[in-house]
Parts: structure tokens; sequence; C-alpha cells
């Protein structure tokens, strides 16, 4: 999995796995979900993150278990 923030364009880009995109969809305003040819999730973008997002140039990663 990647976590992309780019400032230029305020958008974070959370990718959990390679593949090309198939379709987009605009679930929300300003969420888009990439699917594969299967129907699985494979990215999601937040537009404008500076104000969707708390701190979007940092990651925190939490793992249970």
């Amino acid at each position: 999995m990647k976590v992309r923030y780019d400032a230029r364009t305020d958008t974070l880009t959370v990718i959990l796995r390679n593949a090309k995109v198939a379709e987009s969809d605009e679930s929300k305003p300003g969420i888009i979900l990439d699917y594969d040819k299967a129907g699985n999730l494979i990215s999601l973008e937040v537009l404008d993150a500076s104000k969707r997002v708390e701190e979007p140039a940092s990651v925190t990663l939490a793992a249970q278990g």
C-alpha cells in the first residue's frame, strides 16, 4: 500500500494495489474510488485534502493484533 500527498494539487491518494484502473467513481463529492476490471477497489483519492484530512502530508500506521 502506498500513500501520497501532492501539495500542488492538494490531493491525497491511497493506492491499495498496483493494477490498471478500469473504472472510477466519485462516491461522494471529492472522493474518487478506482476499480480494476474485476470490480476490486485499487485506490482512493481525496480532492481538496487539506480541507478534508487532518495533516494530509503526515501518515501514521497503526497495526492491531
